[in-house]
């Protein structure tokens, strides 16, 4: 399986679970054709495609790596962009508080937009380069044979809670009364109107960074439990190692 092919293949694969599962109407219409619950049918696409990547582990990582480095060096210019906003917005708060006594008051919920959006796009990111915090003396102290199954067993233990995230993410959130719901300050510039919410920001659009976070740190977690399956086997020789210089490029 060419690399162009798997990339196109694994591309497609997740386009079809998000435009099935992330839309209810569209989630219950196929699964009462096979006659599962409608998160049960996500669960059982899921599981398939991943069954698919873990017979074929060295193509399905390398195509999972090729489409993480594509999401990422978009994501990382618009998280920049998303925190260069959220401080304007809270130096225009501070300024106009002090100085005219007056601030907007849209400028408090800009700010929290900003910071959503920043944190689900660079959140992946941090994720796949090493990025957060963590206590590695045990793993450290161990053997590298169980030194990469410890850490196979984490990244498992994480992917698990991340799909907990996705469903709660989706329902609980994005798709509820609340993410449906219209933003009290936020209004579309020069009077436009949009959707249910007319000239109102929609709470979806801030809701939904967190839910596209999620759905990027799935990817990262698959490819990175793809690569520890090759190292722990001695066949990771044709992937490319991972470093922190994409952080770097963005603090």
């Amino acid at each position: 399986m060419g690399g162009r092919f798997a990339i196109g293949v694994v591309a497609a694969a997740y386009a079809a679970i998000l435009f099935i599962g992330a839309f209810e109407d569209r989630r219950e219409a196929v699964a009462d054709i096979i006659g599962v619950g409608d998160m049960a049918l996500v669960g059982l696409m899921a599981a398939a495609f991943w069954l698919a990547c873990a017979v074929r582990p060295i193509p399905a990582a390398q195509a999972h790596a090729a489409i993480n480095e594509i999401i990422h060096k978009v994501g990382k210019y618009v998280a920049a962009g998303a925190l260069i906003f959220m401080v304007s917005c809270i130096l225009l708060q501070v300024f106009m508080r002090y100085a005219l006594n007056d601030a907007p008051n849209w400028t408090e919920e800009a700010a929290r937009f900003g910071m959503l959006w920043m944190t689900g796009l660079m959140a992946p990111i941090a994720y796949r380069h090493g990025g957060f915090v963590a206590i590695d003396m045990l793993e450290r102290a161990l053997s590298e044979r169980l030194s990469t199954v410890l850490t196979l067993v984490l990244f498992a233990m994480s992917f698990a809670v991340l799909l907990v995230m996705w469903d709660k993410g989706l329902n609980n959130h994005v798709d509820s009364l609340t993410g449906r719901g219209c933003s009290s300050t936020l209004r579309w510039p020069f009077g436009f109107e949009i959707g249910k919410c007319g000239p109102r920001f929609s709470n979806y659009y801030q809701y939904s960074a967190l839910w596209v976070g999620i759905n990027l740190l799935i990817i990262v977690c698959v490819e990175l439990i793809l690569r520890q399956g090759l190292k722990l086997f001695g066949r990771d020789a044709g992937l490319a190692p991972l470093g922190d210089q994409d952080i770097a490029s963005v603090s």
